[in-house]
C-alpha cells in the first residue's frame, strides 16, 4: 500500500481547507482523473488524495497536470501524466506508463472528467467540424477511457473498482445554443448506464454525475448577465464550488454507494426540482 500519514490507514486528519477529513477510504487505491489540471477535476483530485488515494492526474496540458500533482496533500506519490482522451492511441500510453511506475497496484479508480465546451451557436450555424472536437474529448473520449481502464480493472479481478463520468445537468434538457455539447453529455448518460449493465456483478461500479451552473476556469467566458441569469434559475441562488461535485464523486467510489450502479446523479442546487 502507499505510504500514509502516520502510516495509520484509519486516521482521521484535517484536509486542504482545515476540515476534518472523511476516514481513510481509499488508502491503497490508485485513482486516475482526466481534466484533473484546473476546476472540477482538480478539486476531485484534492479530495480522493486527502483520503488516501494515489492518483494520477492526467490532463492534455501537462503543466496543469504536474502543478495539481504537486500541490496535493498525503505522501502517496502522486503522478502527472499527459494525455488527449479523444485519442485511443495516447489512452492506452496513458495506462502503460501509470503501469511502468505503479509497482503493480492496478488502478481501481477512473474518472472521467475531461471535457471541452462550445460556441453558442444555432443548429443552422453550427459547424461540423466543432461537433466532431466536442464528441470527440467529451463522448468518445469517456469512451475510450472507460474501455481501456475497464478492460485492466477485469484483468486485475479488481474487487472494489469504480468508474465516474461527468456529465451535466445540461444533459437532461435542451439548451439554445449548444446542441453539441448537450448531445455529447446527454451521450455520456446513455454510456454510463450500459456500462453499468455490462459490468454488474464484476466488482466494478459505473456512475455518472450532472453538475449544473458551477464556477471553474470554464464559466470565466460567461458576462455578468449570463451569470445572474444562471444563478437565478438555483433555488440555493449561488453556483457550485468544484469541491461540493468533487464530494459526491468521492461518494461514488466508496463502498458507501455500493448499491448503486448506471445512477446519474444530479449536482445542481435544486436547478431541476
Amino acid at each position: 500500500e502507499w505510504p500514509l500519514r502516520q502510516g495509520d490507514r484509519r486516521r482521521f486528519y484535517r484536509d486542504d481547507h482545515g476540515n476534518m477529513s472523511a476516514e481513510m477510504e481509499f488508502a491503497g487505491r490508485l485513482a486516475v482523473v482526466t481534466g484533473g489540471g484546473s476546476g472540477i477535476g482538480e478539486a476531485i483530485c484534492h479530495v480522493l488524495a486527502e483520503r488516501g488515494a494515489r492518483v494520477v492526474v492526467a490532463d492534455i496540458n501537462f503543466e496543469a497536470a504536474e502543478k495539481v500533482s504537486n500541490s496535493l496533500p498525503g505522501c502517496q506519490d502522486h503522478r502527472a501524466v499527459e494525455v488527449d482522451v479523444g485519442e485511443s492511441a495516447s489512452v492506452e500510453k496513458l495506462f502503460q506508463v501509470i503501469e511502468g511506475f505503479s509497482d503493480g497496484t492496478p488502478v481501481s479508480i477512473i474518472i472521467n472528467n475531461a471535457g471541452t465546451g462550445a460556441l453558442f451557436t444555432s443548429i443552422t450555424d453550427a459547424s461540423e467540424d466543432d461537433f466532431d472536437r466536442i464528441m470527440k474529448t467529451n463522448l468518445k473520449g469517456t469512451f475510450l477511457m472507460s474501455r481501456a481502464g475497464i478492460r485492466l480493472m477485469l484483468a486485475a479481478a479488481i474487487k472494489e473498482g469504480a468508474v465516474v463520468n461527468v456529465s451535466s445537468l445540461a444533459a437532461k434538457y435542451g439548451v439554445r445554443g449548444i446542441a453539441s455539447y448537450v448531445a455529447s453529455k446527454a451521450g455520456i448518460l446513455g454510456l454510463t448506464r450500459c456500462m453499468a449493465l455490462d459490468v454488474a456483478g464484476t466488482g466494478i461500479r459505473c456512475n455518472a454525475v450532472l453538475p449544473g451552473f458551477t464556477e471553474t476556469p470554464l464559466s470565466e467566458h460567461l458576462s455578468e448577465d449570463e451569470k445572474n441569469q444562471l444563478t437565478a434559475s438555483i433555488p440555493l441562488s449561488r453556483p457550485a464550488q468544484p469541491r461540493e461535485v468533487a464530494q459526491v464523486v468521492a461518494f461514488l467510489c466508496s463502498p458507501q454507494s455500493s448499491y448503486m450502479i448506471g445512477s446519474c446523479v444530479d449536482v445542481s442546487g435544486g436547478a431541476m426540482v
